[in-house]
C-alpha cells in the first residue's frame, strides 16, 4: 500500500522490535510538523492529509537505519504541509505621495481690516492687491457687467458677489422688493447681505480678493452701507457708480423679468443715489465709458482709495 504523503514505508515489524518516529533521530526531522513515515502503523486506510494528527505512540527503540538519514521526497503536487510560514524577506514598501485632492484646511474668515498704506513714495497697484469691493449703483448702471469685467481681467484671484443673485436663490416664497417693501423683502434682503458679507470674509481670509454689488441707498439705513461695514468689515472699499438718467433708463429697458423695472421706479432710485455726491466716496460717472474704459477708471479709484481709504 502506497503510504498517504508518498513517504517510504517503515521497516518490516519484528518480535521484540518495534519502529520508532523518525523524531528519535535528530537527522530526520521534518519542519513544519509533518509526522513523517512513523503514522504508518499496518493497514491504515488511505486518510489523504488530514489523517496525519501527530507522531504515533512509542513502539520501542528503532533499529539501525545507516549512517546517513534519507530525506523523503517533496510533497504530492498541490499538497501544502501544515506548520508555521517559511519567512520571507521584508520587503520595505515606499512611502505614498501625499493626497494631493484630500482634506484641505481654510482660515477662517474675519471682518476684513482697512488696507495697509503703501510707503509715499510708491503708488498703489490696485490689480494686484488683494481687497474687498462694493460696488454702488441704481439699477441699469453696470454694475454686474463691470464687476464680472474687472473680476475676470485681474492679475490676482478675484471673486464676483453679486446681491440680487444671491437673493434669488431662494425661490419658493421669494419676496420681491417690486411688489412692496415689507417684512419678508426686508429680512430676505437682509440675510443675503449676510450671506454676502460671509463669502467675501471667507474669501479674503483664503487669499482671493471678492468685488460685491448692490443698490445701497444714501438715505435709507435699512439698505445702507452700515450692515456691509458690519458683515464684511471697515476695509472694504465703497465706489459709486452713477451714469445720467438716460444711460440708465436705456439699460434699464434692455433687461427682463424680474430685474426690468418701470421707467418711474428708475428715475425715483436714481434720485435718491445723487445723495451719494458730497458723502466723501468715489464717484465714477460711466455715462461715456464702457465697460473695459470703466473697469480701468475702477483700478485707478481703487489705488487712491487704498492709499488714503475713505471714511465711511
Amino acid at each position: 500500500m502506497q503510504h498517504a504523503v508518498g513517504s517510504p514505508l517503515p521497516p518490516p515489524h519484528q518480535s521484540g522490535h518495534g519502529w520508532t518516529p523518525a523524531a528519535h533521530d535528530p537527522g530526520a526531522h521534518h519542519p513544519g510538523g509533518h509526522p513523517g513515515p512513523a503514522a504508518h502503523q499496518g493497514q491504515v486506510p488511505h486518510q489523504g492529509p488530514a489523517a496525519h494528527q501527530g507522531p504515533a505512540p512509542h513502539q520501542g527503540p528503532a533499529p539501525h537505519q545507516g549512517s546517513a538519514p534519507v530525506p523523503p521526497p517533496p510533497p504530492a503536487p498541490g499538497f501544502a504541509p501544515p506548520g508555521p510560514v517559511p519567512h520571507t524577506p521584508h520587503h520595505v514598501q515606499a512611502p505614498q505621495a501625499p493626497e494631493t485632492t484630500g482634506h484641505v484646511p481654510l482660515p477662517p474668515g474675519g471682518p476684513v481690516g482697512m488696507p495697509s498704506a503703501p510707503p509715499a513714495a510708491s503708488v498703489p497697484d490696485a490689480s494686484t492687491t488683494t481687497i474687498a469691493v462694493l460696488l454702488i449703483g441704481p439699477a441699469g448702471a453696470g454694475k454686474t457687467s463691470v464687476a464680472k469685467y474687472w473680476a475676470d481681467h485681474r492679475r490676482v484671484p478675484t471673486a464676483h458677489i453679486s446681491l440680487d443673485d444671491v437673493r434669488e436663490w431662494v425661490r419658493s416664497g421669494f419676496a420681491d422688493p417690486q411688489s412692496g417693501w415689507n417684512d419678508n423683502s426686508e429680512a430676505q434682503y437682509r440675510l443675503a447681505r449676510r450671506t454676502c458679507g460671509f463669502a467675501a470674509r471667507n474669501f479674503l481670509a483664503n487669499g482671493i480678493s471678492c468685488i460685491l454689488d448692490d443698490a445701497v441707498f444714501p438715505d435709507r439705513p435699512v439698505v445702507g452701507l452700515g450692515g456691509w461695514k458690519r458683515h464684511v468689515g471697515p476695509g472694504l472699499l465703497p465706489v459709486v457708480l452713477l451714469p445720467g438718467l438716460e444711460i440708465v433708463l436705456e439699460r434699464n429697458a434692455e433687461r427682463a423679468g424680474n430685474r426690468r423695472l418701470t421707467d418711474e421706479e428708475v428715475a425715483r432710485i436714481h434720485g435718491r443715489m445723487a445723495g451719494w455726491y458730497g458723502s466723501g466716496l468715489p464717484i465714477i460717472d460711466n455715462s461715456q465709458l464702457d465697460v473695459p474704459q470703466t473697469a480701468r477708471v475702477l483700478d485707478d479709484v481703487l489705488a487712491r482709495s487704498i492709499a488714503s481709504p475713505p471714511q465711511w
